[in-house]
């Protein structure tokens, strides 16, 4: 049954004007019950080891719901640069790998790591058109962490499938928020704790059946196993079929946490979360005097100090690349907004200039 934005923010409890998602994502309160009874139950050695198993089941059927995908081509695991690594370890010596300057690392580590490859990183404004018949994969965040730029999905989709090249997109700081065109990569990777308002320790792989295939499943695992729990000891490698063959051990709380939280963004849906982060995000940059914008995330600089002045405040955002962040999402009020506003704007009046600051 859907609800409205305004019933699902029911759900969260804080106290303070939270605009830090982006850092990671408040639970719902069906989420953080969850998780608390997992460990109350592990605290009086009630928990049974397959008992998670159905809430990493439900994430995945929910996750593959929000991306528009089947649950045969979703894998579970616990961090994104895992994913990545099996995409990295695919690639031919000499391949040539195109991403963004200053993405996150998780993203880039792996391919910089990985001996033979060729990595080329270049001004995000400009990705679409740097790939060419040489390029072999475009690994690249569909929003920016450090100040919420958003790279043209579509056009980035466009672009690579006229060059032969694949596509990796980490969806990290959209899923949940923004909608992702089905289609648009050949993998996508996601960290559950944020937009998804998952407890930290989960994370998502999903692609097309072509691309999924190609990855080596260098890190099977018995939860990899076509029969889960006859997949514990001894040979034959026996792994599933479809996408779950690269699952990883579920931390179990995690999970728990995970599947309500998944289940309350698809009963609001990504439209209506979508609408309602980036009008908050406007109100926010019109209070401020700033242009509009399209993403969920505002970064702008700011004196030393402001966010620690803003934390006491009880408003809570975070410093990125020597940046204020501030991010909208479901949890987030208009009342929150204006509180936000209100204590920057004499903060940035009082900075040398006097003025609001540019974009």
């Amino acid at each position: 049954m859907s609800i409205s934005v305004r019933e699902a923010q029911r759900e969260f409890t804080a106290d303070v004007a939270y605009l830090n998602t982006a850092t990671y994502g408040l639970p719902p309160r069906a989420a953080h019950r969850a998780v608390l009874a997992a460990e109350r139950d592990r605290a009086a050695g009630l928990m049974t080891a397959r008992g998670p198993d159905a809430s990493v089941t439900r994430s995945r059927e929910a996750f593959a719901r929000i991306v528009g995908l089947p649950p045969s081509r979703v894998a579970c695991g616990a961090q994104v640069s895992y994913f990545v690594g099996l995409v990295a370890a695919s690639l031919p010596d000499g391949a040539r790998v195109l991403v963004a300057e200053g993405d996150f690392t998780s993203l880039l580590f792996p391919f910089l790591a990985r001996p033979g490859l060729e990595v080329s990183a270049v001004p995000l404004d400009t990705i679409v058109e740097r790939i060419d018949a040489g390029t072999d994969l475009v690994a690249v965040s569909a929003v920016q962490s450090a100040d919420g730029r958003t790279v043209p999905m579509d056009d980035l989709a466009g672009a690579a499938r006229a060059h032969g090249a694949r596509v990796l997109l980490d969806i990290t700081q959209a899923a949940g928020w923004l909608p992702v065109p089905a289609g648009c990569a050949d993998w996508l990777v996601c960290g559950g704790y944020k937009w998804l308002l998952g407890p930290r320790g989960t994370a998502f792989l999903a692609g097309t059946e072509e691309a999924l295939a190609a990855l080596p499943p260098v890190g099977a695992s018995w939860y990899g196993g076509a029969d889960i729990w006859d997949s514990i000891y001894g040979t034959p490698l026996r792994l599933a079929a479809d996408a779950r063959r690269f699952d990883l051990s579920p931390a179990w709380a995690s999970w728990v946490g995970q599947a309500p939280a998944l289940e309350l963004l698809e009963r609001v849906g990504v439209p209506a979360i979508h609408a309602h982060d980036v009008a908050l995000a406007r109100r926010f940059r019109a209070a401020l005097g700033l242009p509009p914008g399209d993403s969920a995330i505002v970064s702008l600089p700011v004196p030393d100090g402001t966010a620690d002045r803003l934390h006491a405040a009880g408003v809570i955002a975070a410093v990125r690349a020597g940046r204020l962040r501030c991010a909208f999402h479901l949890s987030t009020t208009e009342a929150d907004v204006d509180r936000a506003a209100d204590l920057l704007a004499p903060l940035l009046a009082a900075a040398p200039g006097g003025t609001a600051p540019a974009p």
